[in-house]
């Protein structure tokens, strides 16, 4: 296959990472800073938004990690290999860390109903909520096409012994 087959893709996952890498380095630090001061102040709502940022940080792990397994599959494909054990290790910590961030995003969806209630801001739950399926969505495409994989994989081996 040629190389430039999947630049597209390649092009994409670096265009998806560059938000939120910004975000984490230069956003959340600057609001960690004012929420802590702010919850030693004691405002309630400052706790509250601080374990949500605390979640999304620990949210940014797995999807850097997918990212990664994401753009390793599509080198796999670029050299031919893209039936191989490699691709279906990639596709399950792809699933395995879909489901993470789906589980880590549920946790913070408390955190969003009380961002919700004071700010009276409804949407905001419905982002939640969105991003939580989308990633179960992500995760579970990812299962299904590790066992495709997995049974071609067989299929392509059965082959090789018969001819």
């Amino acid at each position: 296959m040629k190389k430039g087959s999947t630049l597209l893709l390649k092009l994409t996952l670096f265009v998806l990472a560059i938000p939120i890498l910004i975000v984490c380095v230069y956003a959340f630090p600057v609001l960690v800073f004012d929420v802590i001061d702010q919850a030693l102040a004691g405002e309630t709502l400052a706790i509250v938004l601080l374990g949500f940022i605390l979640i999304m940080y620990a949210a940014a792990i797995p999807y850097f990690l997918s990212l990664y397994q994401a753009f390793k599959l599509l080198l796999n494909i670029d050299k031919n290999r893209a039936f191989s054990a490699q691709s279906v290790i990639s596709l399950k910590l792809i699933k395995k860390n879909a489901v993470l961030i789906s589980l880590l995003f549920s946790m913070a969806l408390p955190f969003i109903v009380v961002v919700a209630r004071s700010d009276d801001t409804p949407g905001f739950i419905l982002i939640g909520i969105i991003i939580v399926g989308a990633s179960l969505v992500i995760g579970v495409f990812a299962a299904i096409l590790e066992k495709l994989l997995w049974e071609a994989i067989e299929l392509k081996r059965e082959n090789e012994l018969t001819i």
